[in-house]
Parts: C-alpha cells; structure tokens; sequence
C-alpha cells in the first residue's frame, strides 16, 4: 500500500480561469466606445433640432479646422498597424521588433495627443456655445481614452520586456491591442460625426 501511495499521481491543478485579461479588456473597451457613441448620439440630435429650426449651427466667426483632425484620424491608422505588427512579433517571439513597433504605437499615440491640442488651439469655437460645449467634452472624452490605452499599451510594453509574454501568451498584448482598436473605432465615428460633416 506504501509503494501505491508513492506512485500515485499528484492532484491536478486548478483549472485556469480562461482569457480574464481579454474578456476583461473586451467590457471595458466596449462600455467606453458606448460612452463616446452615446454622446456623439447626443451631440447629432441637438445640431439636427437647432439646424432643422433655421439656426445656424457653428456660430459666425467660429471654426473648426479639419487637416489637424485628419492628422489625428491617419495617425491613428498608422498606429492600428503597429499595434497588430507588435503583437505578431512576439507570436513568432521576435522581441526587438516587438520593442520598436510597441514604441512606434506609443509614439503615435503620443502625436495623436499633439494633433488634438493643436486642433483645440486653432479652434475658436467659444466653449460657452452649445456646440463648443459639446465639441470639447466628447473631444476630451476620447482623448481620456487615448491616455488610457497609451498607459495600458506601456504597461505591456514593460511586461514584455520582463519576458512574460512569448509566442504562445501574448493575451496581455492582444488586450491592449483590442482596446487600442476601439479606441481607434471610436475616433472615427467623432472624426466623421463632427470634425467632417460639422
């Protein structure tokens, strides 16, 4: 009975908690898209009732100017490659292109900020109107998010350079990939709902 208890196998392991990072990432990414369509839904239903009233609706004197936002809008396409480019190098545990295109992303991000500020200074939509109003706190909205999908792709940035992701785990890269891919989807929907058609 000894000898049996001595090759008896260990108990087996708990099971995993599948994709928790993902799934997670995947909640938060969607409740905040929701976020930003929901007040872009907002913002079109105030500018179609005070349009369909006969009042103009950007104030005289005021504009918007579009290059800094398309900037912004390419910008962050650029960026959607790198982030893909990145989470593919460390599937194929390729780790000094995963560092440059995560750099890339973040540097892209970075001149996605730069672009919006610049678009807030050229505006001169008064932030008491209706539309400035608007304007501003969507805006700033999506750039809130843009900072947290900047600190989420630095975050596995360091972890990936600890050596925690490798080609068959790579869920926390592939989580910040997705919520830097709404975040993304997010602006354009604000880019065409404001910025172009104004």
């Amino acid at each position: 009975m000894a000898a049996d208890a001595a090759l008896a196998l260990p108990p087996a392991p708990k099971p995993a908690r599948p994709r928790v990072l993902l799934v997670g990432t995947a909640l938060a990414a969607s409740a905040c898209f929701m976020a930003i369509v929901g007040l872009v839904g907002v913002y079109l239903s105030i500018r179609a009732s005070v349009v369909g009233s006969g009042v103009v609706w950007i104030p005289k004197g005021s504009a918007i100017p579009l290059t800094p936002a398309n900037i912004s809008m390419v910008t962050l396409l650029l960026s959607a490659v790198t982030m893909w480019w990145a989470v593919d190098a460390v599937g194929r545990n390729d780790r000094q292109m995963a560092y440059l295109a995560l750099a890339l992303t973040i540097f892209f991000g970075i001149a996605m900020i730069n672009a919006t500020s610049f678009l807030f200074s050229q505006m001169t939509l008064p932030v008491s109107s209706t539309p400035g109003a608007l304007i501003y706190t969507i805006a700033g909205a999506h750039l809130a998010m843009v900072i947290g999908g900047l600190l989420y792709a630095g975050v596995m940035t360091f972890r990936t350079l600890g050596g925690e992701y490798h080609g068959r785990d790579r869920e926390g890269l592939v989580s910040a990939a997705l919520f830097w891919y709404v975040t993304i989807a997010a602006y354009a929907v604000l880019w065409l709902s404001i910025y172009v058609t104004k």
